[in-house]
């Protein structure tokens, strides 16, 4: 984890790890100075809207990206795909993933801002806009399994329902009698996955492209859990979920109870 620091100024001639990290940053002091404001929404649909901070911290992770990167594309959560057309990299960025969150005074937000250069991802960071701190794929990160805490992201989208619910689990004897649940509001649990604060994530969706998953999903893997999707295959191929889990054993034992859906 590296830690933020007041009044940061990104440098010149970063390397795309550092940038990363800066437009984390950047985006992060955004939320943080509009946090409790009241602010303009902008209506998404379906229930879902972006405020004014969400919009701002984009704009300032961009313009990072664009001075330092102009020639990479960028996929924004609100300004959509922008840059050269064909580039091969493209930088994926979610201003303020848990946006319903902050909306409501809540302080469990993340700013994600990751690579992808062709198939991978080569460079992440999440930051935690109020512990002030940012997680990369650089490190160190240190997962452990010893807080049995799984976080469960019941919001939609839902792909694989009605076959699998995440909510499901909850009512699951063997989740009840080795695990100990917790709602995920924010993909800021993946970070806390591959740092050792919580024991695995789960969720449903599609991953491909995901500019809410694909920061959380680098930092897990650079930290060596194991994830997959919801069927234990690799991720980022479709509508097929996440399991990321600090340890083999409780991905094996997380699998086993999501097969259960699957298999009724």
């Amino acid at each position: 984890m590296v830690a933020c620091s007041p009044g940061y100024a990104a440098p010149m001639g970063m390397d795309d790890l550092d940038l990363a990290i800066a437009a984390a940053r950047a985006g992060a002091a955004v939320v943080r100075a509009r946090f409790g404001a009241d602010l303009d929404r902008v209506d998404k649909g379906g229930g879902d809207f972006a405020t004014a901070a969400d919009l701002e911290a984009e704009r300032a992770i961009l313009g990072l990206l664009r001075e330092h990167r102009p020639g990479d594309a960028v996929t924004g959560e609100e300004s959509g795909a922008s840059g050269p057309a064909g580039a091969g990299r493209t930088w994926l960025v979610d201003p303020l993933c848990g946006t319903l969150n902050f909306a409501a005074g809540t302080m469990i937000v993340a700013v994600n801002v990751a690579l992808r250069d062709g198939d991978r991802v080569t460079a992440a960071a999440v930051a935690d806009p109020f512990a002030d701190a940012v997680y990369s794929t650089g490190g160190p990160l240190a997962p452990s399994a010893a807080t049995t805490l799984v976080d469960l992201n019941l919001d939609p989208p839902l792909p694989n329902a009605p076959a699998f619910l995440a909510a499901r689990l909850l009512a699951e004897p063997g989740f009840a009698a080795r695990f100990r649940p917790r709602v995920a509001t924010s993909t800021l649990a993946l970070a806390w996955v591959a740092a050792g604060r919580r024991a695995a994530y789960v969720t449903d969706g599609d991953l491909r492209g995901s500019v809410h998953f694909a920061a959380g999903i680098a930092l897990c893997e650079a930290a060596g859990c194991v994830v997959t999707n919801l069927r234990g295959g690799p991720v980022h191929t479709g509508a097929g979920g996440l399991v990321a889990a600090a340890d083999a054993a409780t991905h094996e034992a997380l699998l086993a109870l999501v097969a259960l859906q699957f298999d009724r």
